[in-house]
């Protein structure tokens, strides 16, 4: 635990402008980061006596070791700044919104020639107009079901569209009158995109004219003695009344507004919001989090409003926004959100009538959500606990492994050789931290040559990043005999090889993002028994490293391996810590294998003409397409090749010199007859 006292910046360092800080652990890692209209202020609270510290900051600042600032003119500035490093670098002590679910958008796609109205999830594209989000995806379905019924827009994917095309039939929908068929020209993309914008006019909440409009239009038809006319004419109102019946009104005078809720205890915090369009609830949403750092109400809805309109921007910043409490600075958020809509933006507190009664509404759906999320929480916290414990128990470990790391080797009959890292912290997977290897100091299969060249390579970069943040000051004699591979270049050796690009670029400098393969783990698990566990552990020995403990699960009959030891370790079957280890091997298996079938997947597609510089994808199939065959290709001569259009005499020269060079491969035997089956070659080789 570190002394704050020991990083305090010195008396009259501080500037009393506005500014955003960060803290920063032993290994340079930020961990915090904050904004302040006065940085002197502010910081002199955190180097106070830890005594008088709330628990979280005083956790926070003894976990630091180091702390600095970025003056910036205004606090609207400092907003923007604190937003932009806290999603950066997803500090562990910040209070983190997470969806429980991804939530579904009703979306037109207006950045199509014929705009398509359909169900999207995930990050918003731009182009496309999205209106939400609701709770389930049914009830968009639902809704525009009844308004296709008036505005016919095209509902059907591209590939639906192109074949509809192509056969110059339309779809069903488009024989009941539920699409205006476009792919056949009934409409023009002109008369088509005025639909959709009809239609997007009605979502966005604009709906009485057109209620009118139908209503006025029926009654001319019923005049005219054409009853036909005038029938559907009512049913599509009474369609669009239906549609807008699954929204109810809540607010009499159209508003366009979000309110914003925050129910919450010691420990946690959930927040609910309600999308108002118009007058009508068009969507809701909700987040959960713990409370990591010592934040109250206040500092919660500012919390959640960088996490709604961090990534918006325009309309989908509402005029009104309406919270249970103001930020710390409420001047300087209205005006971020007013720069991010582009225009004037009320954030408020409401006081009376409709607006306070919704707000009553969505406070309660907050205080339900918190509630549900406890009740959930509560047996998942209780098992994965029982799980690591019962894991430290079995294994003699002092302390539950916090962060578990676990490693496979996958190949095809001794091709593709590859492996693959997973990291589980408390209990659950990391994805972020997952790392996956090729295996190219040897050829074949070795499964413990493999799992001895792989732990080697992930710890010598944990010595090569534990050197650069200089925790490391003498170089540790190896203990055992020289690793496989490259001798070692430094008290860190060389940069892991052949690992996947991601894994394998050279360090970053100190700016404070997660580092790969940076922080060590507790526990180490490998997928097999006995000598890939000694592989595992000979190759921490040639480091130096001897307080990470190792084990191995052997799949046969789940057995656990331990070093030096020659029986296993047996964990009931029922054993909460045997199926964390279970979940945490058949994850690394899942991961290592998915990375050797698209390696393989690539090599199988591969082809001699991909050697050739300049020459893409175009101009390949044009090759083949001309000779038929990659195998009468390699026949031809410079001339024959130069008559392909787009080739000229260099390139040419080019494929027959690739070509030439690769050896065909071996004709293929029917097994059964005995004859020979010519291949065609069609441009892939193995």
């Amino acid at each position: 635990m570190a002394d704050p006292s020991s990083y305090r910046p010195k008396p009259g360092q501080i500037p009393d402008s506005p500014g955003v800080y960060k803290f920063r652990d032993e290994h340079r890692r930020v961990i915090y980061v904050g904004k302040a209209k006065n940085l002197r202020q502010r910081l002199a609270n955190y180097f106070q006596d830890l005594a008088g510290l709330h628990p979280r900051t005083r956790t926070m600042v003894t976990t630091a070791a180091s702390v600095e600032w970025t003056v910036v003119s205004t606090e609207v500035e400092a907003l923007q700044l604190e937003y932009s490093w806290i999603k950066e670098y997803d500090p562990r002590f910040n209070v983190k919104y997470r969806d429980d679910k991804s939530y579904p958008y009703l979306a037109v796609t207006l950045n199509e020639e014929f705009p398509r109205v359909q169900v999207m999830r995930g990050a918003k594209k731009k182009g496309v107009r999205y209106f939400g989000p609701y709770g389930h995806a049914w009830a968009i379905r639902e809704t525009v079901d009844l308004m296709l019924r008036v505005f016919p827009v095209r509902t059907c994917s591209a590939g639906v569209f192109k074949n509809a095309a192509r056969t110059g039939r339309p779809c069903l929908l488009g024989y009941i009158g539920k699409c205006s068929a476009p792919c056949v020209g009934r409409v023009t993309p002109e008369e088509h995109r005025e639909l959709a914008d009809d239609f997007c006019d009605f979502m966005a909440g604009r709906t009485g004219a057109y209620i009118r409009r139908l209503e006025k239009d029926m009654m001319a038809a019923a005049e005219e003695m054409e009853y036909e006319r005038a029938a559907r004419l009512r049913d599509d109102a009474e369609a669009l009344k239906r549609a807008m019946e699954k929204s109810a009104v809540v607010l009499a005078d159209a508003t366009d507004a979000d309110l914003i809720a925050v129910a919450e205890d010691e420990l946690e915090a959930a927040v609910q919001i309600f999308h108002v369009r118009g007058g009508r609830v068009r969507g809701q949403r909700g987040w959960v989090t713990d409370k990591v750092e010592n934040v109250d109400t206040s500092g919660l809805v500012e919390h959640a409003l960088r996490q709604l309109y961090g990534e918006e921007a325009g309309d989908a910043v509402p005029k009104e926004v309406l919270v249970p409490a103001l930020p710390e600075d409420p001047d300087a958020v209205s005006q971020w959100l007013a720069d991010r809509r582009g225009s004037q933006v009320s954030l408020r507190i409401p006081q009376r009538g409709d607006k306070k009664d919704l707000m009553t509404t969505v406070q309660r759906n907050a205080q339900q959500a918190l509630g549900l999320h406890k009740t959930k929480r509560a047996s998942d916290l209780t098992t994965r606990s029982r799980a690591l414990e019962e894991i430290a128990e079995a294994l003699g470990l002092d302390t539950a492994p916090l962060r578990i790391e676990c490693f496979d080797i996958s190949h095809l009959q001794g091709d593709d050789v590859v492996a693959s890292m997973v990291v589980f912290e408390d209990g659950l997977a990391r994805k972020g931290e997952y790392r996956r290897f090729q295996i190219k100091s040897f050829e074949g299969q070795d499964d413990v040559r493999s799992m001895h060249e792989v732990i080697g390579r992930r710890f010598r970069r944990y010595l090569h990043e534990k050197e650069r943040t200089g925790e490391w000051e003498e170089t540790p004699a190896p203990t055992g005999p020289a690793p496989t591979g490259p001798a070692p270049t430094g008290p860190a050796g060389p940069a892991p090889t052949g690992s996947a690009p991601d894994s394998a670029a050279e360090p970053r400098e100190d700016d404070g993002r997660p580092k790969r393969f940076a922080y060590p783990p507790q526990l180490l698990v490998v997928d097999g028994g006995q000598p890939q566990v000694a592989a595992a552990k000979r190759a921490l020995d040639e480091l130096g490293i001897d307080d990470i403990a190792v084990c191995g699960l052997a799949k046969r009959l789940e057995e656990v391996w331990l070093p030096d030891d020659d029986d296993p370790v047996v964990l009931p079957r029922s054993s909460e810590g045997l199926y964390l280890l279970q979940r945490i091997r058949d994850e690394a298996h899942r991961f290592a294998i998915t990375y050797q079938r698209a390696k393989r997947a690539k090599r199988i597609r591969s082809s001699p003409l991909d050697a050739v510089a300049g020459l893409g994808e175009t101009r390949k199939q044009a090759l083949i397409k001309h000779f038929g065959s990659v195998k009468k290709l390699r026949q031809a001569t410079i001339e024959e090749i130069c008559e392909v259009p787009g080739i000229g005499r260099t390139t040419a020269e080019s494929v027959a010199v690739a070509l030439a060079s690769t050896t065909p491969a071996a004709p293929a035997v029917n097994t059964a007859t005995g004859e020979i089956i010519e291949e065609d070659d069609g441009g892939s080789t193995t």
